[in-house]
């Protein structure tokens, strides 16, 4: 697959995270309750899944596409990388709390994503990050507005949902 290809599956899979979000949070409504009885069970694999497929897609970015990380791009991968593990951990040991470890990550970087993605959407406001790393440059601009930061927010707004959706619903016991 070309770095275009894999771009574009990237997007579509950003928006199929963007949708998500939208579904997870209609299932914590009362008129969503048939689509909680689906989600609820499976909502830390997703998340797990979601992560981890954010952590491939930076990885192939930097590593096979050679697309240098910004300032901010390092602070979302700061914050996707490590909920790979608190996922996998999370699921396998059965922690409840669970939301509590990952929702200061996933929310931090879902703010750091909105900030960055505004930042190319209004490029003139100027950029802290290094001339050789311009947080306004857009390797990727699927769609008109599919960008690296938009793909990371879609990815952090849908395990935040899930985790929440998780913590309000699901009825798994601590053996931690």
């Amino acid at each position: 697959m070309t770095v275009d290809q894999v771009s574009m599956f990237l997007s579509l899979l950003a928006l199929i995270a963007g949708v998500g979000t939208l579904l997870v949070l209609w299932a914590l409504t009362p008129k969503g309750a048939g689509l909680r009885l689906w989600l609820v069970p499976q909502a830390r694999t997703l998340a797990l899944v979601v992560a981890a497929t954010s952590v491939a897609g930076s990885l192939y970015f930097s590593q096979v596409a050679h697309y240098t990380p910004c300032l901010l791009c390092w602070w979302q991968r700061i914050a996707m990388y490590p909920l790979v593990v608190v996922l996998g951990v999370g699921l396998w040991r059965r922690i409840s709390d669970l939301v509590w470890l990952v929702l200061p990550l996933s929310l931090a970087g879902l703010a750091t994503s909105v900030y960055h993605y505004q930042l190319q959407v209004f490029p003139e406001q100027g950029s802290s990050c290094a001339p050789g790393a311009s947080c306004a440059f857009r390797w990727v601009e699927s769609f008109g507005f599919i960008s690296i930061p938009f793909m990371a927010g879609c990815g952090f707004a849908v395990i935040s949902a899930l985790m929440i959706l998780d913590s309000k619903f699901s009825q798994v016991k601590e053996t931690a």
